[in-house]
């Protein structure tokens, strides 16, 4: 039996211009509905506009006829009229039937088309097409495959052989805690009677289990451990480090979020979200329609492990927080720092689903704006920057809420002062730009005008150093505070400090000399100050004078690698020059005919 296709080497297909952009615009589609037929790989002609039926079914029987000609009938078929079922040449299946066979026929036709409208727009074959038309658009929430064991039935660590780990970790959805260790480890034996009442605390939660690695020690060398104990959370084939601290508390906080991520990512709508705001400090947001691709979905389940611990991602296609955040286009990932968005720039579908291109930048925005200094993010906060910290104690509730929120509303401010800094000079970097194109046009000066348009505005270099905010529990950390700082949070009350960490340094006072406050007024005057090269504040050092010696001469080395290397190159060519100079002095070198030379004198000291 002939069918339509068949007979006429005819397909239908469609490109959804708001998911693939880049696809339309590579093709020169401006206008909505653009119809567009390919022969070969080739475009034919084009129709642009209609969006009444008979201008499109001519624009299709003309091409119809042309490929079997005496094929169609005079004067085209007969048309439906708005809200017709059936025509005379087509009958609409029982209502039964079609709820009984539209998804499998839907998915077919999806595909079928899908891979014949890409394969037509960009001239490739449907090989080369085959990975970019993978993913369909899906109408509604994604399914994703829950676990299906019962977690932890026991309440115990089970312990892991290479082949039940395979079969019951990596080959499944379950979620697992494990840990592997050695047991001659002592940071690894201290921690056992915590992982043991760990799994206690999840028996019928989450599935706790271990690995010894003097047993198992092909599969640690498989897992890439760094050292003993490593603790990692698997997920789907899925895996991520635990890098907190050890004690059951910090265990049970990171369990019960890894639980909460075990079903995907949440669905919300506006009134949950604000609910969600009262509790989470960060909160990634991923905005989606309904032409958002499974593709789409996938890539975003993939980065949930990489934030349990650090930061809450939901999704939503909710109309009202897409015009709070001013959403324009979709999918779009944005993240909430107190109420305050910023958004992931990258727009296109690949970048989208790139994994390691999103969570980097997740990983640079998943802070909260001023978050608390502990063991496991110490050198994410202090590293490469200058950080105002305050040295805050709980002890004293009204006075520790009061801080807190004089640092954050100086971190706000301060965060607004730059982005208009930057707006700025932004802007007058374009408005230099444009004038040296206007000048080479007024002298037409074809190379020089080349030369303008060929500027490129670099941002990524500021002469300001970057500033965060954070605080301490002076009292938990009170040794490290007091050595490091000389801060007695107890005695001394919650104080502020600027720390530069790359440079050793640190300033506690303002230019007045005073001490710098818990206050937005003291801390923003200070910034200002010491943020400046050369700064106008005096620093002090967080190391001796000794270490301070070496630490600037390292410094220095790696700040002018190749200015060191010269200096050295110079100093031994000195040395070496200096060396040659001090033989001739020592040894000597003599004329034979000198008197006390080898022929001035004979060894018996006799003369003729």
């Amino acid at each position: 039996m002939n069918t339509f296709t068949a007979f006429y080497k005819f397909h239908f297909g469609s490109v959804d211009c708001i998911a693939y952009g880049s696809l339309c615009s590579a093709h020169n589609v401006g206008a909505f509905p653009t119809f567009i037929l390919y022969k070969d790989g080739e475009e034919v002609k084009r129709f642009t506009g209609a969006k009444k039926i008979k201008p499109i079914s001519d624009f299709v029987e003309d091409t119809l006829e042309a490929i079997r000609p005496g094929s169609r009938p005079a004067g085209g078929p007969e048309l439906p009229q708005p809200g017709d079922k059936n025509t005379k040449d087509f009958q609409a299946p029982p209502a039964a039937a079609v709820s009984a066979t539209e998804p499998a026929a839907t998915k077919a036709a999806d595909d079928e088309n899908s891979k014949a409208a890409a394969s037509a727009s960009t001239g490739a074959t449907p090989e080369k097409t085959k990975a970019a038309l993978k993913a369909t658009p899906v109408k509604g929430k994604p399914k994703k495959t829950k676990p299906t064991s019962n977690p932890n039935s026991l309440g115990k660590s089970i312990s892991f052989t290479a082949e039940t780990f395979q079969s019951a970790v990596t080959m499944t959805q379950d979620p697992w805690f494990i840990k592997f260790y050695a047991p001659w480890c002592g940071h690894c034996q201290a921690m056992a009677p915590n992982w043991i009442q760990l799994a206690k605390e999840f028996k019928g939660k989450l599935n706790i289990g271990e690995v010894n690695c003097d047993v198992e020690s092909r599969l640690c060398k498989d897992a890439h451990l760094r050292g003993y104990p490593t603790i990692l959370f698997f997920q789907g084939g899925e895996r991520v480090e635990y890098e907190g601290l050890r004690g059951l508390g910090d265990f049970i906080s990171y369990a019960n979020k890894a639980i909460d991520i075990s079903d995907g990512v949440k669905d919300v709508d506006a009134v949950e979200f604000k609910e969600l705001e009262e509790k989470e400090e960060v909160i990634f947001v991923y905005f989606y329609d309904h032409a958002t691709t499974s593709e789409d979905f996938a890539a975003l389940e993939r980065l949930t492990l990489s934030l349990i611990g650090h930061a809450k991602l939901v999704k939503t296609n909710s109309a009202a927080l897409a015009e709070r955040f001013k959403i324009t286009t979709w999918p779009r990932l944005l993240v909430s720092r107190d109420g305050r968005p910023t958004y992931y720039t990258a727009l296109a579908p690949q970048d989208m689903r790139d994994f390691r291109q999103v969570l980097h930048w997740m990983q640079s925005v998943w802070l909260p704006i001023v978050p608390e200094l502990t063991a496991s993010n110490s050198r994410e906060i202090m590293d490469g920057k200058l950080v105002v910290l305050g040295i805050l104690t709980r002890e004293r509730p009204d006075a520790f809420a009061a801080a807190k929120k004089e640092i954050k509303s100086a971190a706000l401010e301060w965060m607004d002062k730059q982005t208009t800094a930057f707006q700025r000079e932004r802007q007058e970097l374009r408005d230099a730009k444009q004038l040296r194109i206007e000048e080479a046009e007024d002298r037409n000066d074809q190379r020089a005008l080349r030369a303008a348009k060929s500027i490129r505005i670099n941002m990524d270099k500021s002469e300001q150093k970057e500033v965060g905010f954070a605080w301490v529990d002076g009292v938990f950390w009170e040794r490290w505070v007091r050595s490091t700082y000389g801060i007695d949070v107890s005695k001394d009350g919650e104080k502020v400090i600027i720390n530069d960490e790359d440079q050793r340094r640190y300033w506690d006072t303002t230019i007045s000399g005073n001490f710098i406050m818990a206050s937005r007024t003291s801390i923003l005057e200070t910034i200002g100050k010491v943020s400046v090269s050369p700064p106008k504040i005096k620093p002090k050092t967080t190391i001796s004078s000794f270490e301070k010696f070496f630490f600037d001469i390292r410094h220095a080395i790696s700040g002018h690698p190749f200015l060191s290397i010269g200096v050295l190159a110079g100093v031994l060519l000195g040395v070496l020059v200096y060396g040659r100079r001090h033989r001739r002095q020592r040894g000597g070198f003599f004329r034979l005919d000198e008197k006390d030379g080898l022929l001035g004198a004979n060894g018996a000291g006799k003369v003729d």
